[in-house]
């Protein structure tokens, strides 16, 4: 049985070389394949695993310039270092070779002295040369996902499963040639009850299935660390590594080699890659993780910031109506209409998750304006009604000019504008009132005909319809944008759900 040292193809027309070609390479443990002319020897290199290849010049049906023509210029065997073997002086034939890529020359009669040499040092440069290649495909490769999950990233629907699914499609082996890459993927994650949950990666048909692995293992650590990177081969006796490989084993799982991040929160296994692993794999493996983790972090803490920005907004929202006789539910109601709305009409999801919440502040205003005019049981003097519709533009002001808050104030100045160009403070009208302020206008309204007022009483959802989208003297269709309105009809079931769930 050989040992690793490499495949070596010769190929010659005379059988006495062969033999001896075959003699001098396997004393030095070496597979050796031959091969008679440049079309056998094709023949070999096609379905066959070869690390160098040692020819003649001369031969029929295909001579050894062909062949190596054909090596050099195939994108599959183009790495594959030629050594040719010449007669001396043969400057002609050195000349010919060096254009078409041959890689190094030995003169006849052949010296096992020279040869071994020559072999070993082709293919260690060989080995660098698919080092170095695949350092590159690595580092392409780790930009690639770094992008790809980056491109995906959504901070409130961030699931670290279906990142890890992402990352996972990026780094295996999809195609039998992908050596380069592991066969298959072992994924521990801790879940939100503190348990282990076990996945096991593959490519069936080119895409990656995950299924539940039903094992447990504890995965210590070494003390003060909170991370390891280890690698394993098949010469490995690392009791660890063995211990692991017999639980996977059991799982009809065959494990050749293996590359392994662990952590308290999250182990990654990296199985049979197509050549020895190393340290450099490790390495790899720990960057794609790494972005994994961060992308969490980055997830939550955005989560955590805008969940304070939410409770910030609700509470000045709730400042203000303390001395109207709106209610906080109020305020949630509307935010709710709005992003009913602005899913309906197809707006983005950023649009809709911020007038959910910033709409809460569409009435902020009502801070300056006096108590005793806001909870006025009778009718308001022209006055009154004046300083009433200067809450717009206080609002506005008091909101200010930062861009997070953008669509907040135009929901502050611009909520009471009417699409007919009848409405306050400006009297804008039709497209010039942001797409925000359009759509508070109708729930905004809505909200206020459900519940009672010193000056009317409570309507139903049915009359509150009829009013909204037939008019009664006060309130006409014209006010609406039309786009809104029909969407408000088609989701109205969902403006009473809201209503009902929330009215106490």
């Amino acid at each position: 049985m050989f040992q690793n040292n490499g495949i070596v193809l010769c190929v010659d027309d005379s059988e006495a070389n062969l033999t001896k070609l075959e003699y001098m390479i396997s004393a030095r443990q070496y597979e050796v394949l031959t091969a008679g002319n440049g079309q056998q020897a094709w023949d070999v290199l096609t379905s066959k695993k070869v690390d160098i290849v040692i020819l003649d010049t001369k031969m029929p049906v295909m001579d050894g310039y062909r062949l190596s023509e054909a090596i050099k210029q195939t994108p599959a065997t183009k790495n594959i270092p030629i050594l040719m073997m010449i007669d001396i002086p043969g400057k002609y034939e050195r000349m010919k070779g060096l254009e078409i890529g041959i890689d190094d020359f030995i003169t006849r009669p052949i010296d096992q002295a020279e040869l071994i040499p020559k072999i070993s040092s082709l293919l260690n440069v060989k080995l660098l040369n698919e080092k170095l290649n695949s350092a590159y495909d690595n580092i392409t490769r780790m930009a690639d996902v770094g992008a790809a999950v980056l491109k995906k990233f959504n901070p409130w629907e961030f699931d670290l499963v279906s990142k890890i699914d992402d990352i996972v499609g990026q780094i295996i082996r999809r195609k039998k040639e992908e050596t380069e890459r592991p066969e298959m993927v072992v994924v521990r994650i801790v879940d939100e009850h503190n348990k282990n949950q076990w996945y096991h990666y593959r490519s069936v048909f080119e895409k990656v299935d995950r299924r539940p692995l039903p094992i447990d293992i504890v995965m210590g650590l070494p003390p003060g660390q909170d991370s390891e990177l280890l690698f394993f081969n098949e010469d490995s006796t690392d009791q660890m590594f063995l211990f692991f490989i017999a639980k996977i084993v059991s799982q009809n799982i065959i494990v050749k080699n293996m590359v392994c991040y662990k952590s308290e929160s999250i182990s990654m296994f990296a199985l049979n890659y197509g050549r020895p692993v190393s340290s450099y794999d490790a390495a790899v493996l720990n960057s794609i993780v790494m972005q994994t983790l961060f992308l969490k972090s980055l997830s939550n803490q955005i989560r955590e910031t805008e969940e304070a920005f939410e409770y910030t907004v609700r509470s000045l929202a709730r400042a203000s109506e303390a001395s109207d006789e709106d209610t906080g539910h109020h305020i949630i109601r509307v935010g709710l209409y709005c992003a009913v709305l602005a899913k309906k009409m197809g707006l983005t999801d950023f649009f809709t998750r911020t007038i959910k919440i910033q709409s809460a502040l569409h009435d902020v205003g009502k801070i300056q304006i006096p108590p005793s005019v806001l909870r006025k049981a009778g009718k308001l003097t022209p006055e009154e009604w004046e300083e009433m519709k200067r809450h717009t533009v206080y609002g506005g002001k008091i909101i200010g000019e930062h861009p997070r808050f953008h669509m907040a104030k135009a929901l502050a100045l611009y909520h009471h504008e009417r699409w007919d160009g009848t409405g306050y403070p400006h009297g804008i009208s039709g497209e010039q009132i942001p797409i925000e302020a359009r759509i508070m206008t109708i729930a905004d309204q809505y909200d206020a005909l459900r519940n009672a007022r010193a000056y009317k009483p409570a309507f139903d959802h049915q009359k509150t319809m009829k009013i909204l989208l037939e008019g009664d003297g006060r309130s006409l269709p014209c006010h609406f944008d039309p786009r809104v309105l029909k969407s408000f009809e088609e989701t109205a079931a969902q403006f009473e759900e809201i209503y009902e769930s929330m009215k106490s």
